[in-house]
Protein backbone atom coordinates (compact mmCIF):
# COMPACT_ATOMS: atom_id res chain seq x y z
CA UNK A 1 0.00 0.00 0.00
CA UNK A 2 2.62 2.30 0.94
CA UNK A 3 4.29 1.92 -2.52
CA UNK A 4 1.51 2.27 -3.97
CA UNK A 5 0.66 5.77 -1.97
CA UNK A 6 4.06 6.85 -3.07
CA UNK A 7 3.63 6.28 -7.19
CA UNK A 8 0.03 8.01 -6.75
CA UNK A 9 2.03 11.41 -5.02
CA UNK A 10 4.05 11.34 -7.79
CA UNK A 11 0.77 11.71 -10.39
CA UNK A 12 -1.37 13.42 -9.02
CA UNK A 13 -2.25 17.06 -9.66
CA UNK A 14 -4.31 20.17 -7.96
CA UNK A 15 -6.56 22.09 -10.48
CA UNK A 16 -7.95 25.54 -9.95
CA UNK A 17 -9.97 27.71 -11.53
CA UNK A 18 -11.98 31.03 -10.92
CA UNK A 19 -15.06 28.50 -10.39
CA UNK A 20 -13.84 25.18 -8.59
CA UNK A 21 -10.82 23.64 -7.31
CA UNK A 22 -10.74 19.77 -8.64
CA UNK A 23 -7.40 17.02 -9.52
CA UNK A 24 -6.27 15.58 -12.22
CA UNK A 25 -3.56 12.93 -13.21
CA UNK A 26 -0.74 13.20 -15.61
CA UNK A 27 0.73 10.33 -17.95
CA UNK A 28 4.30 11.21 -19.03
CA UNK A 29 3.89 8.66 -22.15
CA UNK A 30 0.66 10.52 -23.72
CA UNK A 31 1.95 13.90 -22.76
CA UNK A 32 -1.75 14.30 -20.74
CA UNK A 33 -3.08 15.69 -17.74
CA UNK A 34 -6.03 13.72 -17.22
CA UNK A 35 -9.53 15.40 -15.64
CA UNK A 36 -13.02 15.82 -15.53
CA UNK A 37 -14.51 17.84 -18.48
CA UNK A 38 -17.19 19.89 -15.45
CA UNK A 39 -13.34 20.31 -13.42
CA UNK A 40 -12.29 22.78 -16.31
CA UNK A 41 -15.68 23.83 -17.60
CA UNK A 42 -15.52 27.36 -19.21
CA UNK A 43 -11.74 28.02 -18.72
CA UNK A 44 -8.96 27.91 -21.78
CA UNK A 45 -6.90 27.10 -19.00
CA UNK A 46 -6.34 25.70 -15.34
CA UNK A 47 -3.26 26.59 -12.74
CA UNK A 48 -1.89 23.15 -11.95
CA UNK A 49 0.52 22.25 -9.20
CA UNK A 50 1.81 19.00 -7.81
CA UNK A 51 4.70 17.72 -6.09
CA UNK A 52 6.41 17.26 -9.47
CA UNK A 53 5.49 20.17 -11.09
CA UNK A 54 5.50 23.86 -10.09
CA UNK A 55 2.63 26.22 -9.86
CA UNK A 56 1.74 27.24 -13.50
CA UNK A 57 -1.24 27.92 -16.07
CA UNK A 58 -1.72 25.49 -18.34
CA UNK A 59 -4.02 25.04 -21.50
CA UNK A 60 -7.34 23.13 -21.68
CA UNK A 61 -6.60 20.60 -24.97
CA UNK A 62 -9.66 18.15 -25.11
CA UNK A 63 -13.11 18.37 -23.55
CA UNK A 64 -15.57 15.49 -23.90
CA UNK A 65 -18.89 16.15 -22.33
CA UNK A 66 -20.02 13.07 -22.92
CA UNK A 67 -17.65 11.17 -21.09
CA UNK A 68 -16.55 14.03 -18.61
CA UNK A 69 -12.99 14.33 -19.69
CA UNK A 70 -10.81 16.58 -20.16
CA UNK A 71 -7.04 16.81 -21.27
CA UNK A 72 -4.72 19.48 -20.37
CA UNK A 73 -1.19 20.11 -21.73
CA UNK A 74 1.46 18.40 -19.69
CA UNK A 75 4.16 20.96 -18.93
CA UNK A 76 8.10 19.85 -19.52
CA UNK A 77 9.11 20.75 -16.48
CA UNK A 78 7.84 17.23 -14.63
CA UNK A 79 10.56 16.16 -11.75
CA UNK A 80 8.98 12.59 -10.62
CA UNK A 81 11.78 10.43 -9.67
CA UNK A 82 10.62 7.61 -11.68
CA UNK A 83 8.64 10.15 -13.86
CA UNK A 84 5.53 9.13 -12.59
CA UNK A 85 4.52 5.98 -14.41
CA UNK A 86 1.28 4.29 -14.06
CA UNK A 87 -0.08 2.31 -16.53
CA UNK A 88 -3.65 2.33 -17.89
CA UNK A 89 -5.10 -1.01 -16.87
CA UNK A 90 -8.27 -2.24 -18.81
CA UNK A 91 -10.29 -3.83 -16.69
CA UNK A 92 -10.78 -4.05 -12.85
CA UNK A 93 -13.23 -7.23 -11.13
CA UNK A 94 -15.73 -6.52 -8.82
CA UNK A 95 -14.18 -6.98 -5.14
CA UNK A 96 -11.10 -5.51 -5.80
CA UNK A 97 -9.36 -3.42 -3.25
CA UNK A 98 -9.24 0.01 -4.67
CA UNK A 99 -7.60 3.50 -3.80
CA UNK A 100 -8.75 7.24 -4.81
CA UNK A 101 -6.51 9.84 -4.82
CA UNK A 102 -6.99 13.47 -4.85
CA UNK A 103 -7.32 17.30 -3.29
CA UNK A 104 -10.87 17.70 -1.56
CA UNK A 105 -11.57 20.69 0.08
CA UNK A 106 -8.48 21.88 -1.09
CA UNK A 107 -6.15 19.48 1.37
CA UNK A 108 -2.42 19.21 -0.23
CA UNK A 109 -3.55 14.91 -0.59
CA UNK A 110 -5.60 12.36 0.39
CA UNK A 111 -5.92 8.48 -0.30
CA UNK A 112 -9.07 7.01 0.84
CA UNK A 113 -8.98 2.86 0.13
CA UNK A 114 -12.60 0.72 -1.18
CA UNK A 115 -13.62 -2.24 -3.32
CA UNK A 116 -15.65 -1.74 -6.26
CA UNK A 117 -19.11 -3.49 -5.89
CA UNK A 118 -20.01 -3.00 -9.39
CA UNK A 119 -18.60 -3.34 -12.56
CA UNK A 120 -21.70 -3.03 -15.03
CA UNK A 121 -23.39 0.00 -13.36
CA UNK A 122 -24.50 2.15 -15.94
CA UNK A 123 -26.10 5.46 -17.10
CA UNK A 124 -27.40 5.42 -20.20
CA UNK A 125 -25.18 3.61 -22.37
CA UNK A 126 -21.80 4.42 -20.66
CA UNK A 127 -20.44 1.87 -18.30
CA UNK A 128 -18.74 2.99 -14.93
CA UNK A 129 -16.99 1.00 -12.20
CA UNK A 130 -18.95 1.87 -8.35
CA UNK A 131 -17.02 1.68 -5.49
CA UNK A 132 -17.28 2.68 -1.97
CA UNK A 133 -13.23 5.21 -1.64
CA UNK A 134 -14.70 7.89 0.18
CA UNK A 135 -15.02 10.89 -2.45
CA UNK A 136 -15.41 14.68 -1.90
CA UNK A 137 -15.41 17.88 -3.40
CA UNK A 138 -11.88 18.59 -5.26
CA UNK A 139 -11.68 14.41 -5.81
CA UNK A 140 -13.40 14.68 -9.04
CA UNK A 141 -10.93 13.87 -11.90
CA UNK A 142 -8.67 11.70 -9.54
CA UNK A 143 -7.71 8.52 -10.51
CA UNK A 144 -8.93 4.91 -9.07
CA UNK A 145 -6.00 2.88 -8.45
CA UNK A 146 -5.26 -0.89 -7.94
CA UNK A 147 -3.03 -2.51 -5.13
CA UNK A 148 -1.24 -3.06 -8.22
CA UNK A 149 -0.31 0.72 -8.57
CA UNK A 150 -2.53 0.12 -11.86
CA UNK A 151 -4.94 3.15 -12.91
CA UNK A 152 -8.45 1.60 -13.89
CA UNK A 153 -10.71 4.86 -14.38
CA UNK A 154 -11.09 8.45 -13.61
CA UNK A 155 -13.56 8.89 -10.40
CA UNK A 156 -16.19 11.42 -12.08
CA UNK A 157 -19.71 11.55 -9.43
CA UNK A 158 -20.70 10.46 -6.42
CA UNK A 159 -24.68 9.79 -5.38
CA UNK A 160 -25.22 12.16 -2.39
CA UNK A 161 -26.11 10.98 0.62
CA UNK A 162 -25.32 7.52 -1.08
CA UNK A 163 -22.76 6.81 2.00
CA UNK A 164 -19.39 6.86 -0.03
CA UNK A 165 -21.36 5.06 -3.33
CA UNK A 166 -18.41 6.58 -5.89
CA UNK A 167 -18.40 6.00 -9.81
CA UNK A 168 -15.59 5.75 -11.88
CA UNK A 169 -15.43 6.12 -15.76
CA UNK A 170 -13.14 2.89 -16.81
CA UNK A 171 -9.69 3.32 -18.01
CA UNK A 172 -10.82 2.07 -21.40
CA UNK A 173 -12.63 5.08 -21.57
CA UNK A 174 -9.57 6.93 -21.00
CA UNK A 175 -7.27 5.31 -23.71
CA UNK A 176 -9.83 5.52 -26.46
CA UNK A 177 -10.13 9.42 -26.01
CA UNK A 178 -6.59 9.77 -26.17
CA UNK A 179 -6.26 7.86 -29.10
CA UNK A 180 -9.12 9.39 -30.81
CA UNK A 181 -7.85 13.07 -29.74
CA UNK A 182 -4.07 11.96 -31.23
CA UNK A 183 -5.47 10.71 -34.53
CA UNK A 184 -7.30 14.12 -34.59
CA UNK A 185 -3.46 15.50 -34.79
CA UNK A 186 -4.37 18.79 -33.84
CA UNK A 187 -3.43 20.57 -30.79
CA UNK A 188 -6.85 21.15 -29.40
CA UNK A 189 -10.43 19.20 -29.89
CA UNK A 190 -13.47 18.13 -28.41
CA UNK A 191 -15.94 15.61 -28.67
CA UNK A 192 -19.09 16.39 -30.26
CA UNK A 193 -21.69 16.36 -27.43
CA UNK A 194 -24.39 15.62 -30.18
CA UNK A 195 -22.99 13.03 -32.37
CA UNK A 196 -19.64 12.17 -30.13
CA UNK A 197 -17.44 12.53 -33.08
CA UNK A 198 -14.01 14.10 -32.42
CA UNK A 199 -13.82 17.93 -33.46
CA UNK A 200 -11.22 20.31 -34.38
CA UNK A 201 -10.34 23.57 -36.50
CA UNK A 202 -10.38 21.75 -39.94
CA UNK A 203 -13.85 19.80 -38.93
CA UNK A 204 -15.50 23.40 -37.27
CA UNK A 205 -17.88 24.97 -39.82
CA UNK A 206 -17.96 28.40 -37.98
CA UNK A 207 -19.45 27.73 -34.46
CA UNK A 208 -21.06 24.36 -35.63
CA UNK A 209 -20.34 20.77 -35.73
CA UNK A 210 -19.31 20.29 -39.45
CA UNK A 211 -20.74 16.72 -38.46
CA UNK A 212 -23.82 17.41 -37.27
CA UNK A 213 -24.41 20.98 -37.33
CA UNK A 214 -24.99 21.29 -33.34
CA UNK A 215 -23.26 24.41 -31.95
CA UNK A 216 -19.90 23.78 -30.70
CA UNK A 217 -16.47 25.31 -29.75
CA UNK A 218 -12.87 24.33 -28.73
CA UNK A 219 -11.77 25.57 -25.77
CA UNK A 220 -9.39 28.04 -26.73
CA UNK A 221 -12.40 30.29 -27.90
CA UNK A 222 -13.82 29.70 -24.57
CA UNK A 223 -15.00 32.92 -22.91
CA UNK A 224 -12.26 34.34 -20.39
CA UNK A 225 -13.10 34.74 -17.01
CA UNK A 226 -14.16 38.32 -15.98
CA UNK A 227 -14.20 39.24 -12.31
CA UNK A 228 -16.89 41.28 -11.01
CA UNK A 229 -18.11 43.36 -7.92
CA UNK A 230 -15.53 43.38 -4.84
CA UNK A 231 -13.95 40.40 -6.62
CA UNK A 232 -12.37 42.60 -9.01
CA UNK A 233 -11.36 45.11 -6.64
CA UNK A 234 -9.21 42.19 -5.26
CA UNK A 235 -7.80 41.26 -8.04
CA UNK A 236 -6.82 44.94 -9.19
CA UNK A 237 -5.10 45.11 -5.61
CA UNK A 238 -3.39 41.98 -5.64
CA UNK A 239 -1.99 42.75 -9.15
CA UNK A 240 -1.04 46.14 -7.90
CA UNK A 241 1.19 43.89 -5.26
CA UNK A 242 2.77 42.54 -7.76
CA UNK A 243 0.85 38.92 -8.21
CA UNK A 244 -0.36 37.12 -11.27
CA UNK A 245 -3.75 36.57 -10.57
CA UNK A 246 -4.44 34.07 -12.79
CA UNK A 247 -1.91 32.19 -10.78
CA UNK A 248 -3.28 33.48 -7.65
CA UNK A 249 -6.58 31.87 -7.98
CA UNK A 250 -7.69 29.02 -6.30
CA UNK A 251 -11.56 28.62 -6.58
CA UNK A 252 -14.56 31.37 -6.31
CA UNK A 253 -13.37 34.14 -4.45
CA UNK A 254 -10.02 32.35 -2.90
CA UNK A 255 -6.83 33.24 -3.67
CA UNK A 256 -3.13 32.29 -2.71
CA UNK A 257 -0.41 34.37 -2.57
CA UNK A 258 3.42 33.24 -1.24
CA UNK A 259 5.79 35.80 0.33
CA UNK A 260 8.75 35.32 1.52
CA UNK A 261 8.77 32.46 3.79
CA UNK A 262 4.75 33.05 4.54
CA UNK A 263 1.59 31.38 2.58
CA UNK A 264 -1.24 33.95 2.93
CA UNK A 265 -4.79 33.03 1.56
CA UNK A 266 -7.54 35.84 0.85
CA UNK A 267 -10.96 34.95 0.85
CA UNK A 268 -14.10 36.66 0.64
CA UNK A 269 -17.53 35.71 1.64
CA UNK A 270 -20.34 37.44 -0.33
CA UNK A 271 -23.17 36.13 2.63
CA UNK A 272 -21.26 38.00 5.56
CA UNK A 273 -19.51 41.02 3.71
CA UNK A 274 -16.16 39.72 5.64
CA UNK A 275 -12.74 39.34 3.65
CA UNK A 276 -10.27 37.62 5.07
CA UNK A 277 -6.31 37.39 4.78
CA UNK A 278 -4.89 34.31 6.82
CA UNK A 279 -1.26 34.49 6.79
CA UNK A 280 -0.16 30.61 7.97
CA UNK A 281 3.07 31.27 9.45
CA UNK A 282 5.65 28.52 11.57
CA UNK A 283 4.71 25.91 13.71
CA UNK A 284 4.66 25.89 17.54
CA UNK A 285 7.91 24.31 18.89
CA UNK A 286 7.14 21.47 21.17
CA UNK A 287 8.37 23.00 24.10
CA UNK A 288 9.11 26.43 25.78
CA UNK A 289 5.81 28.04 24.41
CA UNK A 290 5.34 30.25 27.42
CA UNK A 291 7.96 33.30 26.13
CA UNK A 292 6.03 32.98 22.11
CA UNK A 293 2.46 33.05 23.58
CA UNK A 294 3.49 36.50 25.44
CA UNK A 295 5.32 37.27 22.38
CA UNK A 296 2.13 37.20 20.89
CA UNK A 297 -0.40 38.55 22.98
CA UNK A 298 2.03 41.42 23.03
CA UNK A 299 1.88 42.00 19.65
CA UNK A 300 -1.71 41.52 19.34
CA UNK A 301 -2.08 44.76 21.57
CA UNK A 302 0.18 46.73 19.42
CA UNK A 303 -0.54 45.70 16.34
CA UNK A 304 -3.39 48.11 13.97
CA UNK A 305 -5.71 46.04 11.61
CA UNK A 306 -3.88 42.39 12.26
CA UNK A 307 -4.26 40.00 14.94
CA UNK A 308 -2.37 36.78 15.46
CA UNK A 309 -3.87 33.72 16.61
CA UNK A 310 -3.16 29.72 17.20
CA UNK A 311 -4.68 26.88 15.14
CA UNK A 312 -3.62 23.71 16.71
CA UNK A 313 0.43 24.11 15.85
CA UNK A 314 -0.52 26.75 13.23
CA UNK A 315 0.63 30.46 14.37
CA UNK A 316 -1.60 32.43 12.10
CA UNK A 317 -2.04 36.29 11.33
CA UNK A 318 -5.15 37.10 10.13
CA UNK A 319 -6.55 40.77 8.36
CA UNK A 320 -10.28 41.17 8.79
CA UNK A 321 -12.02 43.94 6.47
CA UNK A 322 -15.67 44.17 6.08
CA UNK A 323 -16.90 45.11 1.88
CA UNK A 324 -18.69 48.31 3.03
CA UNK A 325 -15.47 49.81 4.46
CA UNK A 326 -13.13 48.59 0.95
CA UNK A 327 -11.67 50.62 -1.42
CA UNK A 328 -8.89 50.08 -3.82
CA UNK A 329 -6.58 52.50 -1.73
CA UNK A 330 -7.34 51.40 2.07
CA UNK A 331 -6.89 47.51 0.85
CA UNK A 332 -3.80 47.90 -0.82
CA UNK A 333 -2.47 49.56 2.41
CA UNK A 334 -3.73 46.58 4.57
CA UNK A 335 -2.80 43.60 2.36
CA UNK A 336 0.86 45.33 1.46
CA UNK A 337 0.80 45.48 5.83
CA UNK A 338 -0.17 41.82 5.88
CA UNK A 339 2.32 40.24 3.33
CA UNK A 340 5.20 42.58 4.82
CA UNK A 341 4.67 41.61 8.75
CA UNK A 342 3.98 37.89 7.71
CA UNK A 343 7.19 38.00 6.26
CA UNK A 344 8.68 39.08 9.12
CA UNK A 345 7.23 37.59 11.63
CA UNK A 346 7.92 34.12 10.47
CA UNK A 347 11.86 34.71 10.77
CA UNK A 348 11.13 36.91 14.15
CA UNK A 349 9.27 33.61 15.83
CA UNK A 350 12.04 31.06 14.13
CA UNK A 351 15.17 32.35 15.09
CA UNK A 352 13.73 34.13 18.64
CA UNK A 353 11.65 31.95 19.96
CA UNK A 354 12.38 28.22 18.17
CA UNK A 355 8.83 27.85 16.28
CA UNK A 356 9.70 25.57 13.19
CA UNK A 357 9.49 26.29 9.43
CA UNK A 358 6.60 25.28 7.43
CA UNK A 359 7.58 23.33 4.49
CA UNK A 360 7.04 25.32 1.18
CA UNK A 361 4.01 24.42 -0.81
Amino acid sequence: MEEVIERLKQIIVQIATPYVTGTGFFLPQDGLIITNEHVVRDNRQVVIHSDCIPKQLVPVVYLDERFDLAFLALPQQVRCKDGGKLSLKEEAREGEVVVAAGHPYDLKFTATQGIISSTLFRNGDIRYYQHDAALNPGNSGGPLVNMDGDIIGVNTFVIRDGQNMGFCLPSGYIRAAIDEFKAAGKPEAIRCPACSNIIHAGNLSGKYCGFCGVTASMPSTTEQYEPTGLAATIEEVLSKLGFSVPLSRLGPNNWELLRGSAKVNVSYHEKTGLITGEAYLCYLPKDGNKALYEYLLRQNYNLQGLTFSVRGNEIILSLLIYDQYMNPDSALHLFQDLLEKADEFDNILVESFGAIWREPS
